[in-house]
């Protein structure tokens, strides 16, 4: 490969932020040239495992035969809870409520209690098949519908946020509307399966690549299960092929057990599940029952606000504390209430262990939000808009949250009026109105929805990140961060920070496969704080190397510090301009260090969960969509017409991976609240386990018109990483905007008098039953 040839006329780098610059790896993803962990040359005598899981819900297991499975062809171990050599628990919150495999108590319908390791895959999965197991069944509980936040089990400590008297303020309202509106859960649909491949080393050393959000947690529920202490535990991830929230916690029983079985067999061990097994065994996103009851007066205002959020968490706690935690945080969305009380239960089922989902709790709240708008706009006649505009949050007032933040940087009015405009909602509504007074078996509907969504993780201490950066003599840069690569860019914002720091183009930046052996303790990359966390880290690596420099050229040049200053490819020394290239060579003749550890933590967030106050986010970003449905009144089938949306990320890192962010993040949110159904059986068994019975949105479902636009003026008033915004997850909720234009259509049947109640996802079933439902009332 030629070496790179630098521009030293160059009066902007190639590569740095606020550009367009693509996905690192985009041309691999392309190719099929990226390498994930499936297609990594597998070690010589490499093993391959298969978990073995429960066929009833709820039990106790009283004999297990795993004779005829030991003596399958290829066999050569099977693993039990007997043979977890440290401590069998992989709880990723330490309650020790979730075994790496079953230990006498069978809690949900496909729990893991053995795994085959055999020569090949295919032998492992057959062997499978051959356990006698008998169980003494247990009464099992599957739905959260009729328990009670006081009387039945939870999985963790629930939540309680209060601001003001919301009963006192409900009972004096002049209108109350209570209800209860219901959605579902999510599964991730990574394209890339879980997947670990342990690699046994001296010592109790052992290496594990692993499929993974969180590598040192992997580390440590490793060691944990193994019995050793985290040093001699290695974890790495090159990339994921997708994650979503759904390799934070779920790899690690697959991480733990490819790990006892390499380590108790001296092999290298995979386990890469099915399809089928892969979505039975492993957590998705919770479905909620929300319960609310609100008092507002006749133009709209809300007064007060009651709400219970009821989680089907599983069997185990996993992450499903944090998760309704944030509900609550955002059960109001872009809306001020004068008075609130929600509450939280995580409710315990006889299901998988829910767990994190793009949004983390975040959509499930403004769900509950929204329906109240939706309420109070059907209660008072007024179009939703009107009532959203009304209970806005302010900017000088009217803006303090129900966990008792101050809302600093509202920028909600500008986008919403922005969209609507461009938007044409006032022009289209009336088309609409016309076409469905002369349409009775289409019916079109319409909604604009906004978003304001709290960063940072709440359990304030994940809010930190590492990064080590190496500056070679020729000048090239090697950067390693704590932060995971699943498709979203990370890399290529990080690289570009670097490169914007040093002023070299960013093809002389390389990042390395994420690894625990270079930047230890590292938070999940998850709550849309990649970029926030390792980009401001590995700024912090490159500016000790960069005063480094300073120091060393004011020093060798003899001229004041200020008169050195970093152009593109070259640095100004004086009246001189000198190659970086040729100043990192004099440096490292001169003993100058070219390598540093950077570090980086979230100023001015706290959070008392104990009194529900605090400032559990940093900052807030802010979107809006609006979207047109047709729905055919006969079969509930329906298309989205258009969409259009505005969303802001501060001053944008890299605008085109922003842009295609938002765009996913919206068909994502789409397909949750419309086509992705979960659904488990009167027997406790999730029946939509695989493609043929599980619809993701197609191509063929996005909107026919679709218009994304980034809020070129906006601007982070935080001082995050170059004023730039998070972008994971915030956009998800734009997908709420199709949801209501779907319930803006259904109620078109009834003239708008009458609230439909649809419930998510709202699919073609559930839109035909509304309609018969207002058909009947009206």
């Amino acid at each position: 490969m030629t070496a790179h040839q630098p521009d030293l006329k160059a009066t902007r780098i190639a590569g740095g932020v606020h550009t367009d610059q693509k996905h690192d790896s985009a041309h691999k993803h392309v190719t099929g040239e990226a390498i994930y962990i499936d297609d990594m040359p597998e070690p010589r005598g490499t093993l391959h495992g298969c978990l073995g899981l429960s066929t009833v819900t709820h039990g106790r297991i009283v004999n297990i035969d795993l004779s005829a499975v030991r003596a399958a062809p290829g066999v050569v171990d099977v693993l039990t809870s007997a043979d977890v050599p440290g401590v069998n628990d992989i709880s990723p919150t330490g309650r020790n409520d979730e075994p790496v495999l079953a230990d006498g108590l069978v809690q949900f319908y496909g729990q893991p209690i053995f795994c085959v390791i055999a020569e090949t895959r295919e032998q492992a999965r057959r062997a499978c098949k051959l356990a006698k197991v008998e169980y003494e069944e247990l009464p099992f509980v599957l739905d959260i519908a009729g328990l009670d936040v006081a009387k039945d089990r939870l999985v963790t400590p629930n939540l309680t946020l209060v601001r003001g008297d919301a009963a006192a303020a409900i009972a004096k309202a002049p209108r109350r509307i209570k209800g209860q509106v219901r959605h579902g859960g999510q599964d991730h649909f990574y394209l890339e399966g879980q997947i670990s491949m342990a690699v046994p080393g001296e010592d109790g050393d052992v290496t594990v690549y692993c499929s993974t959000q969180h590598p040192s947690e992997v580390q440590h529920m490793v060691g944990h299960a193994l019995g050793v202490p985290s040093h001699a535990v290695t974890v790495e991830v090159r990339r994921m092929g997708g994650g979503f929230g759904g390799k934070e916690t779920q790899g690690n029983q697959f991480a733990a057990l490819a790990a006892i079985a390499a380590k108790r067999i001296g092999r290298a061990v995979k386990i890469r599940p099915d399809r089928d097994d892969d979505m039975t065994a492993t957590g998705k996103r919770h479905d909620f029952l929300i319960d609310y009851e609100v008092g507002f007066d006749d133009e709209g205002n809300i007064l007060g606000v009651e709400y219970t959020y009821g989680a089907r968490c599983g069997f185990s706690s996993d992450l499903s504390g944090p998760v309704t935690d944030r509900a609550l945080f955002h059960c109001d969305n872009a809306y001020f209430y004068p008075a609130v009380k929600a509450v939280s239960a995580p409710f315990y089922t006889n299901t998988v262990s829910n767990t994190a989902f793009r949004g983390f709790g975040g959509p499930q709240g403004m769900i509950g939000a929204e329906r109240v708008i939706d309420e109070v706009a059907f209660a008072t006649g007024k179009d939703p808009l009107e009532i959203r505009r009304k209970n806005f949050y302010g900017t000088t007032d009217r803006n303090v949250t129900p966990y008792h933040q101050t809302v600093e940087d509202n920028i909600i009015h500008r986008i919403f009026d922005e969209l609507e405009q461009s938007a044409d909602y006032a022009g289209r509504r009336r088309e609409i109105n016309a076409f469905n007074n002369n349409s009775r078996f289409i019916k079109r509907g319409l909604a604009l929805t906004p978003v304001k969504f709290g960063i940072s993780f709440t359990a304030t201490h994940y809010n930190q990140a590492g990064a080590l950066v190496h500056v070679y003599t020729d000048g090239s840069v090697h950067l390693n961060h704590g932060g995971t690569e699943m498709g979203q860019g990370l890399n290529t914002k990080v690289a570009q920070v670097v490169a914007e720091e040093f002023q070299i183009d960013i093809d002389r930046v390389k990042i390395t496969a994420t690894t625990t052996g270079k930047v230890p303790n590292t938070s999940a990359t998850a709550a849309s704080s990649g970029a926030d966390l390792n980009g401001m880290a590995a700024q912090n690596g490159a500016r000790q190397i960069k005063t480094r420099l300073i120091e060393f050229a004011a020093d060798k040049y003899n001229v004041e510090k200020d008169q050195i200053e970093f152009l593109p490819n070259r640095v100004r020394v004086g009246n001189q301009e000198i190659p970086f290239t040729e100043l990192i060579a004099q440096a490292y003749l001169a003993r100058v260090q070219l390598s540093a550890a950077g570090f980086y933590k979230t100023p001015k967030i706290h959070w008392d969960r104990s009194k529900g106050q605090g400032r559990p986010f940093y900052y807030f970003a802010y979107g809006a969509a609006c979207a047109e449905v047709s729905v055919d009144v006969l079969t509930g089938e329906y298309m989205v017409e258009r969409v259009d949306i505005l969303h802001e990320t501060g001053r944008s890192l890299n605008p085109a991976l922003d842009l295609g962010q938002v765009e996913g993040a919206f068909i994502q949110g789409m397909g949750w609240l419309t086509t992705e159904e979960l659904w488990w059986d009167e027997k406790g068994r999730l029946r939509t386990h695989a493609p043929s019975t599980y619809k993701i949105p197609l191509a063929s479902d996005r909107p026919k018109i679709f218009n994304v636009k980034l809020a070129s003026w906006a601007e982070n008033a935080e001082n995050t990483v170059h004023k730039s915004k998070a972008v994971g997850e915030p956009p998800f909720m734009l997908g709420m905007a199709v949801y209501h234009a779907l319930t803006d259509a259904v109620a078109s049947v009834a003239d708008h008098k009458i609230h439909p109640q649809l419930d998510a996802p709202a699919t073609p079933e559930r839109v035909l039953m509304a309609i018969e439902k207002l058909k009947a009332a009206r």
